[in-house]
């Protein structure tokens, strides 16, 4: 089954006049004005804020329900010289938290541990045995980060052993807390801070900042060091597929800022098995595909520790060798990633709505990944679980579509669950094989129940339209300054109208093509990737609408040409060829 439905277009407009206006007050030019103004940025004053971004606008942490709490008692563990435990996660949100903590304490004056599970000998979440080692190793005090929010069990083996338990989170509470000392997630219920949309490491660095403040640093110190540790922060709100609005796109804009010039050894080296130059500055995009899976890598296929020494380091040749063994990490996780993906593909799920995909010995570190190929493929909600006979569990991951909430819909069906958690867009579960099939049967009740017809169909939204006459270096420039882009803030879309098509396209590496597109006495080179199948919509002399975005090109840039390219999304024959 593949959903093959010609895509829906969503075209929006502007107020011509109110655009000309405010471009002129802006000093920008009408196409980025229109996806502004589009975007309901409609007065000098937001047009400002959003296009650039300052440390003073985030939010105060202590606004952060438990944050008073969980700083004093962080200081009281440091001043007492205290054994303190910091519990994380396996992916780059939980990697990025534990370094940033874990730095931030030793320039308090002391040290802390850390535990990292294991992916496939731990699994997900805090688990009562680590405690229970913790306890006897003498440890006083545990902070979790990206990590706990329910983790009962856990918390009440801290709570028995005496060990005060801090938990920092973004993920989804369920409606009894566990019993810790302080816990600090903006979604937790007693919590009004107004960004609900933080990963893991943004909670930990909302930590961090009230340390600094609570300490007094000095303010110029405490702009160095919140604008070094943004950049993994930045990294992990990128990875962690968090709107990009607001906060996270004051942490991300000037987190990848700093990325480029960044002075850790680790980074470094990680930049330069990804294929950057020096100097370069990655943009979100390049973090979400060249970045954050090499990171991921290591907790996907081998252990997460490889990635918290790799940013810990300052010794270059290790850092150096770690880099290169995360990606070759990254280049397995790569091919066990697509074995499965294309043996999810084959199996049989004519008609059906949620998807839930199944078989014995599947990699379980890369099934996250796979089920966002799989929704990508069909645009449907997709899990995708790892069988086990010899514990009798199935293990995995999910990743929905708009419209879908997940984890409400892994809530309704709880009782054939034996674990699971995470949020609207993506969760981790475990259930027995003796269920799976009624399972997977209420599970696609479920989504038959939620999702429409137009949620199913592949939909194409406009920001703006835009003229030939209109594309030029400068304007876009202008565009490319709303990055990052991700959830929240996409790339914008534009729809060009009635373009003419004088000679056919040319077709590379057999996959994609390569055309000019002509309006009057210009025209634009324009990319279209994986349209080589669609070649026949676009013969010589067409005339056509065209859904395009732009990006960067630095190897256009390098070679003398425009530093820039313009994507085509899809196409349509002319509305009006005349």
């Amino acid at each position: 089954m593949v959903n093959t439905q010609a895509a829906t277009w969503r075209i929006q407009s502007a107020v011509e006049e109110e655009v000309a206006r405010l471009a002129g007050q802006c000093g920008l030019q009408p196409p980025a004005m229109r996806v502004l103004w589009n975007r309901g940025y409609r007065d000098v004053q937001s047009v400002e804020k959003f296009l650039n971004p300052r440390l003073t606008d985030l939010h105060d942490p202590f606004t952060l329900s438990g944050m008073k709490a969980a700083v004093e008692r962080i200081r009281r563990g440091v001043r007492q010289r205290e054994r303190i435990l910091l519990y994380g996660d396996y992916d780059v949100d939980g990697t990025a938290s534990v370094v940033i903590l874990k730095k931030t304490i030793e320039l308090l004056g002391h040290q802390a541990g850390f535990f990292i599970p294991d992916r496939l000998k731990d699994g997900y979440g805090m688990h009562p045995p680590v405690i229970e080692q913790a306890a006897s190793s003498g440890v006083t005090l545990i902070v979790s980060v990206d990590t706990g929010i329910r983790a009962r069990e856990a918390a009440e083996t801290a709570r028995r052993h005496g060990i005060d338990l801090i938990i920092t989170d973004h993920h989804l509470p369920e409606p009894e807390l566990p019993p810790a000392y302080a816990i600090i997630n903006p979604n937790q219920p007693s919590c009004d801070y107004p960004n609900k949309n933080l990963c893991g490491a943004g909670v930990t660095f909302k930590l961090v900042q009230a340390l600094m403040y609570q300490e007094e640093w000095p303010p110029e110190k405490i702009v160095r060091f919140c604008d070094s540790f943004l950049i993994l922060v930045a990294i992990a709100t990128v990875a962690d597929v968090v709107p990009l609005t607001g906060e996270n796109r004051v942490i991300v804009k000037r987190g990848l800022a700093g990325l480029g010039r960044t002075r850790n050894p680790g980074l470094r080296a990680l930049l330069k098995t990804a294929g950057f130059e020096s100097g370069a500055s990655p943009s979100a995009s390049d973090v979400g595909f060249r970045i954050s899976p090499r990171i991921n890598a290591a907790g996907r296929m081998r252990n997460a520790r490889d990635v918290i020494d790799l940013f810990l380091t300052a010794d270059e040749s290790r850092a150096a060798q770690i880099a290169a063994e995360l990606h070759l990490l990254n280049e397995e996780r790569r091919q066990t990633e697509e074995t499965i993906v294309e043996a999810a593909r084959k199996l049989e799920n004519a008609g059906t709505t949620g998807l839930v995909f199944s078989a014995e010995g599947w990699h379980r570190g890369v099934l996250g990944i796979v089920a966002s190929r799989l929704v990508e493929h069909f645009n449907r909600p997709a899990l995708v679980l790892s069988e086990d006979p010899a514990t009798g569990q199935a293990q995995g991951s999910g990743r929905s579509i708009p419209g879908f909430h997940l984890l409400d819909a892994l809530e309704s069906m709880g009782d054939l669950l034996t674990r699971f958690g995470g949020h609207k867009y993506a969760v981790g579960l475990t259930v027995g094989l003796e269920k799976l099939d009624e399972f997977r049967r209420r599970f696609d009740a479920h989504a038959r129940q939620v999702l429409t017809a137009a949620d199913l169909c592949r939909t194409h939204t406009a920001d703006a339209p835009v003229r030939l006459d209109e594309i030029n270096d400068a304007s876009v420039e202008e565009i490319l300054r709303i990055a990052p882009f991700g959830l929240g803030n996409p790339t914008p879309t534009f729809i060009l109208r009635n373009v003419e098509l004088k000679e056919a396209p040319v077709v590379m590496k057999e996959k994609h093509l390569r055309m000019r597109l002509h309006s009057g006495a210009g025209w634009v080179h324009a990319k279209a990737w994986r349209f080589a199948e669609r070649l026949a919509e676009m013969p010589c002399g067409a005339r056509l609408d065209a859904l395009v975005r732009f990006k960067e090109d630095n190897y256009s840039r390098s070679r003398g040409y425009a530093p820039w390219t313009m994507d085509i999304v899809d196409v349509r024959p002319a509305e009006d060829p005349c």
